[in-house]
């Protein structure tokens, strides 16, 4: 491959993981399906463009009914004395816990109520609300919202469920304007409610918010669809999920309600009827925006018309009547209002990068190469890369974008990384949910960080959704004793492999064999210096390919493609360092050129691994006893270790290793997997 043909990198880049809520610690799929592959990109990035050109930043949802819920279960249940605070704050660091022990690399893990970045962030909300009522994109309107007659409040989103109105969706958890699958509706469409508080059936009552004019974008959506085509760093799943929502506002009607329909058809708004097609059992009815199909659906309720309505663009509520979140600022006569979980932690990670970069500031540290957020946010040669899950897509990439265009503030749009389900045992699992996910900390009573971060980026949750299946919680059966007559389960039987290890047989096999062939071969033939010839052409000619093709996935987010050419790569390496040691058993020379061959590849195979196994293929570096900075950049990355040792001044023959213990592992297996 040509340089003329390589993908383009921007000068900075923010990467951001999807913010978990505070009401909990984090499950494997919070960790395996968005920070390591998160993580994988960024550290990528540190290497491929230098790290003071990255930040990386996220932080827990501190705001919003799921944690007013699951403070007031703990309060109730559990006798906690503690204040919503205290309770968010231990939840916060417990996620930073289990972040920080799968090496999850973030410059910034903050909370949009904790400080440092609370001031922050509820200045920034401020600023947003503020510029959009300016610009004329607010709307107040009064909605219906769900009050408890028993308990006498109203209730928070997460305290009202009931089944999803959106036609198609099966789901049974939905709550008060948003199902479980992440479908908007209103919350008098929402099927048969239940108050969390009482379990009574609550009641509709007016209120009075804020709602961003989000149908008024449709058309710049979908031009930003037509432009996410072409690109390939965005998924298909995106834009698909994306132009489902920008669909004509539509009432379904099942047939047997067709002589109702009829006889009040006149009264309705400008509509277009469409019959039904094939085995369906519903026509549908078109309007020309959601305000007529609105007034439709007051017609029909008040005849006794039963329907479902489809998705489209709807005003996106802003504020809630909620004490637990970011003041909203005062305007037009609203008080005391505070902003909606959702949209303010759109803008959060925002304000999470303001935060990071005052602190460096503050500290004079000088980490970045700007400390201005707009160099991050506005500028044209930088980029943000957000990963989330596919369940999101709708906030990420519809809301946001329309935000981002109604402020005019010159922010760019992200470039969406929007990852499938990661199931567990072929289920879609939740923390909240039937199927109860291990947290992230418990799988490491099991595994190595490094044995599940390659395991998950190696899944291939850019193409569809995958089942993590651990053997040690496989509680399926595996067979019967022949002798007993006992059910044996998967977990239990020695015979069934682990599909978890499959990636770790390389890192503590095969790519541990090429560092120790390496450090060992030079230790017995060389003093433990480098050798003192270059690589021949044909290797030198692997390494760059490999690193070039692994730049290609690695540009498109696709770790599975990038890890499988560094294994490749690798094997190869072994075998020819097999081969070409073993020739040149009785010729110094020769054995000196096999070492430099190998070096050379070790060299590429480290560098490219280093984003999903950073702890061994650092220890890799220090053992070549070269700086982490100059050995990871991509500005030497098709130089081996006796050229790198030359760009730094130094004579590669007289380049000391550092001495490798006998039997040394830089990829060591759990204790439990002997």
């Amino acid at each position: 491959m040509s340089d003329e043909n390589r993908p383009h990198f921007p000068r900075r880049a923010v990467i951001t993981g999807g913010m978990p809520y505070g009401n909990k610690n984090l499950h494997f799929g919070h960790i395996g399906g968005v920070f390591v592959p998160a993580d994988f990109f960024a550290r990528f990035l540190r290497d491929r463009i230098g790290k003071e050109n990255v930040v990386f930043v996220s932080g827990t949802d501190c705001y919003g009914s799921p944690i007013m819920e699951g403070y007031r279960k703990k309060v109730e249940a559990e006798g906690y004395d503690g204040t919503i605070t205290d309770y968010v704050r231990a939840n916060h660091d417990a996620q930073k816990a289990a972040l920080d022990a799968y090496g999850i690399s973030l410059d910034l893990y903050a909370g949009s109520g904790l400080d440092p970045a609370k001031p922050v962030h509820a200045e920034v909300s401020r600023e947003v609300l503020e510029r959009l009522h300016e610009r004329g994109y607010l709307r107040k309107m009064s909605t219906l919202q769900f009050f408890d007659t028993k308990a006498g409040q109203f209730l928070n989103g997460r305290q009202v469920i009931g089944k999803c109105p959106v036609r198609g969706c099966k789901s049974e958890k939905a709550y008060a304007d948003e199902c479980d699958l992440g479908h908007q509706f209103d919350p008098e469409e929402l099927i048969d409610p239940v108050s969390q508080l009482t379990g009574t059936k609550p009641e509709l009552r007016p209120a009075e918010n804020w709602y961003f004019d989000l149908p008024a974008f449709r058309d710049d959506l979908e031009s930003l669809m037509d432009e996410w085509d072409l690109d390939p760093q965005v998924r298909d799943v995106v834009t698909k999920t994306v132009r489902e929502s920008l669909a004509a506002p539509v009432i379904y009607i099942q047939g047997k309600f067709r002589e109702a329909f009829d006889a009040i058809e006149a009264d309705l708004p400008a509509h277009t009827t469409h019959e039904a097609e094939g085995n369906a059992q519903s026509f549908s009815v078109e309007f020309a925006d959601w305000e007529a199909r609105d007034k439709a659906r007051e017609v029909l309720e008040g005849a006794g018309v039963r329907f479902r309505t489809g998705k489209t663009l709807l005003p996106f509520r802003l504020t809630g009547n909620i004490d637990w979140g970011v003041p909203a600022p005062d305007m037009d006569g609203t008080h005391d209002l505070t902003i909606w979980c959702w949209p303010e932690s759109l803008w959060a990670p925002i304000s999470f990068v303001r935060t990071a970069l005052e602190l460096d500031a503050a500290s004079g540290a000088h980490r970045y190469s700007s400390d201005d957020w707009r160099d991050w946010w506005c500028a044209e040669d930088a980029k943000v890369f957000q990963f989330i899950g596919q369940d999101n897509i709708y906030f990420y990439c519809v809301a946001q974008p329309a935000l981002w265009n109604a402020l005019d503030w010159g922010l760019f749009q992200d470039t969406p990384v929007a990852n499938y389900h990661i199931l567990f045992m072929n289920k879609k699992a939740s923390s909240s949910g039937a199927i109860k996910p291990p947290m992230a900390g418990e799988l490491l009573d099991h595994y190595t960080a490094e044995q599940l971060r390659c395991h998950w980026l190696s899944l291939g949750l850019d193409a569809k959704a995958v089942s993590f299946a651990p053997k040690p919680y496989d509680t399926s059966v595996s067979h019967k004793d022949k002798k007993t007559g006992e059910v044996v389960l998967v977990k239990d039987d020695p015979r069934v492999v682990d599909p978890a290890l499959k990636e770790s047989a390389f890192l503590t096999n095969i790519f541990n064999r090429l560092a120790r062939s390496c450090f060992y071969g030079a230790q017995k033939a060389l003093g433990g210096h480098l050798p003192g010839v270059a690589a021949t052409d044909d290797v030198a000619e692997a390494c760059r390919k490999a690193t070039l093709d692994y730049e290609q996935h690695a540009y498109v987010f696709d770790a599975h493609g990038s890890l499988a050419i560094a294994e490749d790569f690798c094997r190869e390496a072994n075998k020819r360092w097999g081969a070409e040691s073993k020739a040149a058993r009785d010729d110094a020379a020769a054995y000196e050129q096999a070492l430099a061959n190998a070096f050379a590849a070790l060299r590429t195979v480290t560098l490219l691994m280093h984003p999903a196994a950073p702890f061994g293929c650092e220890k890799i570096c220090e053992y070549l006893a070269f700086p982490a900075e100059a050995f990871f950049s991509w500005d030497h990355a098709f130089e081996s270790p006796a050229e790198l040792a030359a760009a730094l001044g130094e004579d590669p023959s007289q380049h000391l290793c550092v001495e490798l213990p006998p039997r040394y592992d830089f990829f060591e297996k759990h204790p439990s997997q002997a």
